[in-house]
């Protein structure tokens, strides 16, 4: 019966582990198509953009412009690829934006066909006006031209670079979640570190439920003595679990702060909270809230129980509007060696 009872608690906690990483995989895959696709968005952008600058370069080389008027032209270029306080715009916003720039262009009798290069830059009417007052058509058109291919591939190159930071940054974030080639030895482990990462490759959930999730951390945090892996599981049930009781457009916290020779962990969400009569059973096996399909009751059995093979405790506290689960870690304590203590 012992036997069973391993190879069953075995089995149960496989099960979770696949569960979760089921939603992490699903979740992973929303996160990585955003930027991927962006990606391939710009780069089929960039093509284009190219020609036009090539083109533009062309006409601009067959103009003979003098030292006052390469300095108009570099101030619209220095203004075009200006990112400092720069705001994203709405589609709205984009649109008055381009027609506002059309209208310039219209008003000072040059080529209407720049206005949605220039509109994607942040090009200001200062800049234009002060080319407008030192460079003739119709060397002003090839000049807009050349400023606008210019500033566009820039951005786009910039689009780029940026999403695939984001990738990176995914990739990165998962690896340690998981601890990839990593033993599962006790370690001084950084929660920060751990916590941050939880959060980003969960932050898809967070969106599709406008959440807005908020990581707190105290200067300093120490780190603790455990099986890096298994707290990564445990933060991964507790804030998916918070993920499932906000409400839409909610808030969930993740805190962590020094107690003494502990450090506390503290998950809050602004859902219903936990009904009186079951708040008994929370921590019981297989028992759920959740919808047939959408849950197997294990998850906080299994956090409990990770919990105290990292010799931590985990508790929780709820009410209508504030629920808070609080797990509490021992400090870890380097011997001179090298040993976790």
């Amino acid at each position: 019966m012992l036997d069973r009872a391993r190879l069953f608690t075995s089995s149960e906690l496989q099960n979770e582990k696949m569960i979760s990483l089921g939603k992490l995989s699903a979740g992973l895959a929303h996160e990585l198509n955003n930027p991927a696709s962006a990606i391939e968005r710009c780069a089929a952008m960039l093509e284009d953009r190219l020609k036009d600058s090539g083109e533009a370069t062309r006409d601009l080389a067959a103009e003979t412009l003098n030292d006052e008027q390469i300095a108009a032209v570099e101030a619209v270029r220095r203004s075009c690829v200006a990112k400092q306080g720069r705001e994203v715009r709405s589609p709205l916003e984009q649109s008055d934006h381009e027609e506002a720039i059309e209208a310039w262009l219209a008003g000072h009798g040059l080529d209407t066909a720049n206005a949605q290069m220039l509109a994607d830059t942040e090009v200001t009417f200062e800049a234009l006006e002060l080319l407008a007052a030192g460079v003739e058509r119709p060397a002003l058109n090839a000049v807009l031209r050349w400023a606008g291919a210019d500033c566009a591939v820039r951005n786009l190159t910039s689009k780029i670079q940026d999403s695939a930071i984001r990738i990176s940054s995914l990739v990165n974030a998962v690896k340690g979640f998981t601890h990839m080639d990593q033993a599962n030895v006790a370690e001084p482990v950084d929660l920060g570190s751990c916590l941050a990462n939880t959060v980003a490759v969960l932050q898809s959930k967070a969106h599709e439920k406008s959440v807005d999730v908020t990581l707190e951390l105290e200067a300093e945090l120490p780190k603790v003595r455990g099986f890096a892996a298994e707290l990564n599981q445990v933060w991964g049930n507790l804030i998916d679990n918070a993920l499932d009781a906000a409400v839409n457009g909610g808030h969930v916290q993740v805190l962590a702060n020094r107690e003494k020779q502990s450090v506390v962990v503290r998950i809050l969400d602004d859902g219903a909270g936990v009904p009186a009569e079951i708040r008994d059973r929370i921590f019981d096996p297989f028992f759920t809230t959740k919808p047939m399909g959408q849950g197997t009751g294990l998850g906080l059995d299994i956090a409990r129980r990770l919990v105290r093979h990292n010799d931590g405790a985990i508790t929780f506290e709820s009410q209508p509007g504030r629920t808070e689960f609080r797990v509490t870690l021992p400090v870890a304590e380097i011997a001179p060696s090298g040993v976790v203590r």
